[in-house]
């Protein structure tokens, strides 16, 4: 009983019954049955490991600032990626490339990802955790110069969510 007790959460439910009635598209008494049943089964059948939570201090207005950047970054990016979409030339050439990382913690490497997949331009499609290695697909590498772009702002988004959570000064 001790493993059901710690796999069972009830807002988690709550969010994935709504989820389901959402999906659905028209609230009923059978839609949200139906969405909790497959709720408890889902947390119960399939429960997500615990976050490991190891000591992290977070720096808050660091990363409130971070998020602003992001927010930047993505307008930036999504008009970017418009341009080369509508563009009358033709499509740009892309690029697969090995990023080293230097995130210790497994937890903010999967932040690092999320952070990146979601930009549009580029998409980690690898992560090699014993060399802490990324794999990233690159929608612009038309040249030496986008390329090593592309690095950089790895490099950066590494820079800052160490910055974040891992530095401990």
């Amino acid at each position: 009983m001790q493993g059901v007790r710690h796999r069972f959460r009830p807002l988690f439910v709550v969010w994935l019954t709504l989820m389901w009635v959402l999906l659905m598209g028209e609230l009923s008494w059978g839609n949200v049955a139906a969405g909790l049943a497959l709720a408890l089964l889902i947390v119960l059948l399939l429960p997500l490991p615990r976050i490991p939570n190891t000591d992290y201090k977070v720096r808050w207005g660091k990363l409130v600032l971070f998020g602003l950047v992001w927010l930047r970054d993505l307008l930036i990016a999504s008009a970017k990626v418009s341009w080369l979409a509508l563009r009358p030339a033709a499509p740009p050439k892309n690029a697969i490339l090995t990023v080293p990382m230097r995130l210790s913690s497994e937890f903010v490497l999967y932040l690092a990802t999320c952070a990146y997949n979601l930009q549009p331009g580029g998409s980690v499609t690898d992560i090699n955790l014993a060399d802490r290695e990324w794999t990233i697909h690159v929608l612009d590498a038309a040249d030496p110069r986008a390329i090593q772009r592309e690095i950089d702002n790895v490099a950066a988004l590494e820079r800052q969510l160490i910055d974040i959570f891992e530095s401990r000064s």
